[in-house]
């Protein structure tokens, strides 16, 4: 097929524009902007439910599948953790922050946690 002098041999897309809100929203979530927000409302509510004694040893590290991912800085406090208090927790996390989903806590050594 020959083309006319003058004619484009690209089409173009004739449909609408998206809507400025919606490309601000996809570049939000490129840029990972939306996830800060996320992680500093998981660290708000981890320090509530567990007080600031462990929260201070403790730094969220994120939510996987359901699955809290919390840094500990030393195994003593895991063991304690895993062993007594993580029943406690979950049960806290699934009543008073039920909109979180949070299925299971885990606890990762992290030698050095800065906050």
């Amino acid at each position: 097929m020959s083309r006319r002098p003058g004619e484009r041999s690209r089409r173009y897309d004739k449909s609408e524009p998206a809507a400025l809100g919606d490309v601000i929203s996809q570049l939000f979530a490129l840029r990972g902007y939306g996830r800060t927000q996320g992680n500093k409302q998981l660290e708000n509510s981890w320090a509530e439910v567990v007080g600031s004694d462990i929260s201070e040893q403790t730094k969220v590290m994120g939510l996987k599948n359901g699955v809290l991912q919390i840094g500990v800085s030393n195994s003593a406090l895991i063991s304690e953790l895993s062993a007594f208090l993580k029943p406690e927790f979950l049960e806290k996390f699934q009543t008073d922050y039920s909109h979180l989903k949070i299925k299971d806590i885990k606890f990762k050594l992290r030698g050095s946690l800065s906050k």
